[in-house]
């Protein structure tokens, strides 16, 4: 697998793969293309059918500034290998010079066409859950944090300290907004609201159940507004690490060495999702983001409190489990509805999942692991309609108007 450093990615809302990627690829096109006289760009698939929503051509009017741009929108799905495909061709004196094709592969990565042959090198020498375990036997380590140090450079402590901090930006500067979203939803702010019934309430329960929410809320609400955000691992799925690290951060008084430790199994986790299945939304529904995110907080949660490695998988592999088929339906397109309620949803997902390992996970061994339900998400997305993939076109995309 690749350095942890690739799941975290400060970039702007509302999606990884529909505004971080096609930054991205603005970046790599104009790097070769700087004498371009007209650029044309072309979204298919998913970044077609909710590219308006998402501020797909926004991103890329914005990036290739200065320059002649017409951005079109092809709603087909016929012809193209990725449901995140575009087509940048630069033009002068009228006359086509160069075309270019990407893939928005989720997360805010991206592949051109005729270059996946020229990856990244592989930082681990594991590609699964197993994997990793085998290794912490074999070399006697207890810790996973330790592994991820051997393997990365020795900045990566200061890559996820800075990773942290805009976490916490992204709660803190949406917690206390009113307002309305941008778009034809007009959904309101809610995370303030929330934040404040917490303050007021007396049961503890539900005291930290709303602080949690509201986090969530927060962090997904500057997403859908388009700020700069964290993908974790993905846009669309922001709001779910931060409020459990910030929760911890704040009201547990958890270090922040040991939130960073977090951040190194929560991305570890991460990186063997989008090795054996994939965390984009367009390519296995919305079981790929909030139910990774879910699953990774899960994990970070599990090693804050000192839980057994067991324990982390257990609960990583429960929060994934019962997140299986969850459709990715946007409503017009906007990282809205039903998105910043699965992220306060996914948060509290995260909170049982640790539960359950702490208290439940000794009772009866699980007889499902994190491999195992990885694959079952895998063959899930893949079965799933393209209605249900960020299209726009099922689900309560179809009901709500």
């Amino acid at each position: 697998m690749k350095s942890i450093r690739k799941v975290y990615k400060i970039g702007p809302g509302p999606s990884s793969s529909h505004t971080i990627g096609p930054y991205y690829m603005a970046l790599d096109f104009l790097s070769s293309h700087k004498e371009s006289e007209e650029i044309l760009v072309e979204l298919f698939g998913s970044l077609a059918l909710t590219g308006k929503g998402h501020g797909t051509d926004k991103i890329f009017y914005d990036t290739f500034k200065g320059y002649n741009v017409k951005v079109k929108f092809n709603y087909t799905f016929e012809n193209i290998s990725h449901p995140n495909t575009v087509d940048i061709s630069s033009f002068k004196d009228e006359k086509l010079v160069d075309k270019a094709r990407y893939y928005s592969i989720g997360g805010g990565e991206i592949l051109k066409e005729g270059e996946e042959i020229k990856k990244e090198k592989e930082v681990y020498p594991f590609n699964t859950f197993d994997g990793l375990k085998n290794y912490l036997k074999k070399h006697n380590i207890l810790d996973i944090a330790q592994v991820i140090d051997h393997f990365e450079c020795e900045k990566i402590n200061d890559f996820l300290d800075n990773i942290f901090v805009h976490m916490i930006n992204e709660i803190e500067n949406n917690l206390h907004k009113e307002g309305f979203l941008p778009g034809n939803l007009g959904l309101k702010r809610a995370a303030k609201s929330i934040y404040e019934k917490a303050l007021k309430c007396e049961d503890e329960f539900e005291k930290r159940t709303l602080f949690i929410t509201s986090f969530a809320y927060a962090a997904s609400e500057g997403n859908a507004d388009g700020d700069l955000v964290v993908t974790a691992p993905t846009c669309g799925s922001c709001g779910i690490l931060p409020a459990i690290l910030y929760y911890e951060y704040k009201f547990n008084n958890v270090k922040k060495e040991k939130i960073v430790n977090a951040l190194k199994v929560s991305a570890i986790m991460s990186s063997i999702i989008a090795k054996n299945a994939s965390i984009s939304g367009a390519t296995l529904g919305c079981q790929a983001e909030i139910g990774s995110a879910s699953s990774i907080a899960s994990a970070a949660l599990c090693y804050i409190h000192d839980l057994s490695f067991y324990q982390i998988e257990y609960a990583s592999e429960l929060a994934l489990e019962h997140f299986l088929g969850l459709t990715c339906d946007p409503v017009n397109g906007y990282v809205q509805i039903p998105c910043i309620e699965r992220n306060g949803i996914g948060a509290l997902r995260s909170l049982i999942s640790y539960i359950y390992a702490k208290d439940i996970s000794l009772v009866r061994k699980n007889r499902v692991s994190f491999d195992e339900v990885v694959k079952a998400m895998k063959i899930t997305g893949e079965s799933l309609s393209k209605d249900y993939k960020e299209t726009s076109i099922g689900g309560l995309a179809k009901i709500i108007k």
